[in-house]
């Protein structure tokens, strides 16, 4: 089992296998990232129990990443303690983070909605991300994937396709809420695709979108993978055709990406990573990075997000700030071409 680790092009390598990946993400962190351990004992930091804002409701990725990486993190750092603060899809829990002392005592665990893709929809936003956020780490991500009810006869992109083009304006698409990855997902599937009559069905949160499909309510969705995703397509009640994503899942191996299947740019995935106000000291951003270092070295942890469909990431402050910019700059024409704004 290995994490992966970014590239300078904020894409996954496809020329080195998990392990060497690995390796590679670690060696280049070792002489920067574990410095910091040296000093656990003489820092002031934490003087008390740290609060980490996880800005959406229980139960979603976010949620179950956060709860997992911050009990490990524990033995490392110190008492994390996890706050749900759900509402405006996102942005009231980002609000106080922003808002928050700089003191290291307070941390999100933010998502690609929260800081790419609100900049660019919301009408008003009471952050701006780039100003207000210091990224310490991206620690998974969560693939979108093509994925049916059983009664539909597709089993590739391309039956797909040619089922939706023969049923024209017959087929709506489930997502988790407009101006989520799950919309943006679909609506570029449709973009690559010609499938302009594939109507949007915007759900409150994932979990009733995927109760519809799954009892049939709905025929098509483009969820972020799940380990009960995974569970329903395994089962047979749903179908995974394909995931958005540039290389095949490490928990399901056996779904093609879309790439494979003749579309190289249908990638949408969804980012988790901690942030902290942005004016935090370097010091403490350095010992937060040293502390995730060895929390995503375990190969434990590393299987707890693999199950629940994840990819684990290798990665520093230096490259998730990289990422970020590149995810704002690949996000910003699909949200151009459907002019989507948000209350």
């Amino acid at each position: 089992m290995g994490a992966i680790a970014f590239t300078l092009t904020g894409e996954w390598s496809s020329q080195m296998n998990r392990r060497e990946i690995l390796q590679t993400g670690l060696a280049s962190l070792s002489a920067t990232a574990l410095a910091p351990f040296a000093a656990f004992g003489q820092s002031k930091f934490p003087e008390r129990p740290i609060r980490m804002i996880i800005p959406f409701s229980a139960g979603g990725v976010t949620d179950i990443v956060g709860r997992h990486w911050s009990e490990r993190m524990k033995p490392v750092l110190g008492t994390i303690y996890t706050e749900n603060q759900g509402g405006g899809a996102g942005i009231m829990g980002a609000s106080e983070v922003a808002r928050a002392q700089p003191d290291g005592h307070t941390i999100m665990l933010g998502n690609t909605s929260v800081t790419v893709l609100h900049p660019m929809t919301a009408a008003k936003l009471p952050y701006d991300p780039a100003r207000d956020f210091a990224p310490i780490a991206i620690i998974a991500v969560a693939a979108t994937a093509l994925v049916v009810h059983s009664s539909v006869p597709a089993k590739t992109v391309k039956e797909f396709v040619d089922y939706a083009k023969a049923n024209s304006g017959k087929l709506a698409y489930g997502s988790a809420g407009t101006g989520t990855m799950t919309h943006l997902a679909g609506e570029q599937f449709k973009q690559l695709t010609g499938l302009t009559e594939l109507t949007h069905v915007p759900y409150k949160g994932a979990g009733p979108g995927i109760s519809d499909l799954v009892a049939g309510h709905v025929p098509v969705m483009t969820p972020n993978i799940t380990g009960q995703i995974l569970e329903f397509h395994r089962a047979g009640k749903i179908r995974i055709i394909a995931v958005f994503a540039p290389q095949r899942l490490t928990a399901a191996p056996e779904i093609p990406t879309a790439i494979e299947l003749g579309y190289p740019n249908m990638v949408a995935q969804l980012f988790v990573g901690v942030f902290a106000p942005s004016a935090v000291p370097k010091a403490i951003i350095d010992q937060y990075a040293a502390a995730n270092h060895k929390v995503m070295e375990d190969a434990t942890f590393q299987k707890v997000l693999v199950d629940s469909g994840l990819e684990p990431v290798i990665d520093t402050p230096e490259k998730a700030k990289a990422y970020l910019a590149e995810e704002t700059a690949r996000w910003a024409p699909v949200i151009k071409a459907i002019n989507l704004k948000m209350e």
